[in-house]
């Protein structure tokens, strides 16, 4: 483990548990639209920026403006059916307040859209932890692409092989990997054997209550 460590953060599926609520969104737009899409599919499919998602299912068929729309679309469904559900991952408020009172510097590097992080970071009150975040707008290439966790450690001044990676997805890992950048992997929606090709995982938990966390405080 980094003598000195930062924290940089996943959102989704990570902090919260709302991976199936974007999933169903998707699923029920997508469908809408003639994408005749399984539910394993779209949850292999929910990666990357809302946008390249659509340009994945749909090559070329709808402009920026159209996929900007179908994005807050999307997004407003998912907060309207995920909102009576929001709250933290077990154990992550104590986790977070832990590492605020070691001074470990903290961010959030995520796929998702402002929109969508404001309505976390907000809804549970957690914005004073996190002085970096990276979201979808601020990146040019989003996961697997290392750029989203090089920013946030970039912006947080630390280096890149000092930061742990909170993941929850593959591709999430991987950007980690490609950034240099050791990680801890959330088994919220993945199994132990979707990561075998990795070996940049410190650990798997399930939740932040799991003791091996411990041995990221030194």
């Amino acid at each position: 483990m980094p003598k000195n460590p930062a924290f940089l953060f996943d959102l989704n599926g990570t902090m919260i548990d709302d991976m199936q609520y974007h999933i169903k969104a998707w699923h029920g737009i997508l469908n809408g639209l003639g994408a005749n899409i399984s539910m394993e599919q779209m949850k292999e499919e929910c990666y990357g920026k809302n946008n390249e998602l659509l340009d994945r299912i749909f090559p070329g068929r709808f402009s920026e403006e159209e996929k900007n729309r179908m994005s807050y679309e999307k997004e407003t469904a998912y907060q309207a059916a995920f909102r009576p559900m929001l709250k933290l991952l077990p154990g992550l408020h104590p986790f977070l307040d832990k590492a605020g009172k070691a001074s470990i510097p903290m961010a959030i590097g995520s796929a998702a859209i402002m929109y969508n992080i404001d309505f976390v970071l907000d809804g549970l009150q957690i914005r004073p932890h996190f002085p970096v975040i990276i979201s979808a707008e601020r990146v040019l290439n989003s996961k697997p692409d290392p750029e989203t966790y090089l920013k946030c450690a970039d912006q947080l001044g630390v280096p890149y092989d000092d930061c742990i990676v909170f993941e929850d997805a593959p591709k999430g890992v991987e950007a980690a990997a490609r950034a240099g950048m050791q990680t801890v992997v959330l088994t919220t929606m993945h199994t132990k054997e979707e990561f075998s090709n990795y070996s940049n995982i410190c650990c798997f938990v399930n939740d932040y209550t799991d003791p091996q966390l411990d041995q990221l405080f030194n």
